[in-house]
Order: structure tokens, then C-alpha cells, then sequence
């Protein structure tokens, strides 16, 4: 089990009512459903993160099973809503 820390951006923010927290878990799977047990009293955070996506340690999650991302101690898993605008 590793610790370390989710950072939540926008509207992940907004639904977890706080910037970060700490996560002691094995794989990504396992973090965020402590995540969303630690934050049930608000359903819209869980609503939030099934259109997330994730960055762990730096690198995108991309399509593969959140059950198959190792976490690692120390590290940072960053939660990205769909963000609006951009480049034009």
C-alpha cells in the first residue's frame, strides 16, 4: 500500500469541497473509491468523477483499468474534470 496525494481540479474541486487529500491505497481503483466513500454525503463528487481523467505520478491513466494503475508512495494523483474553451 502506498500513500500519497489526490489533487482535485475544477469542478472535482468544487464536488470534494477541498483542493487535496491524502491517499493510502494500492492501485488508483482503490484510491478513488475511498475517495468516494470519504465523500459520500456528496453525491455530485461521485457523479464528477466517472467524466474525470487522471494523471498519476505525471502520466495520463488514459483508457486503462483504473484496477491495473499502481500508485506509488509519495506520488500525486491529479483528478481533471472536462475542462470548456481552449485553443482556438
Amino acid at each position: 500500500m502506498a500513500s500519497g496525494t489526490i489533487r482535485y481540479w475544477a469542478a472535482a474541486k468544487a464536488a470534494a469541497g477541498l483542493a487535496e487529500e491524502a491517499y493510502a491505497a494500492g492501485t488508483l481503483a482503490e484510491a478513488l473509491d475511498a475517495a468516494r466513500s470519504r465523500h459520500e454525503a456528496r453525491p455530485e463528487f461521485a457523479r464528477v468523477l466517472i467524466r474525470c481523467s487522471y494523471l498519476v505520478d505525471g502520466a495520463p491513466v488514459g483508457t486503462r483499468a483504473h484496477e491495473a494503475v499502481e500508485l506509488t508512495d509519495g506520488g500525486t494523483v491529479e483528478v481533471l474534470p472536462p475542462f470548456a474553451g481552449g485553443a482556438r
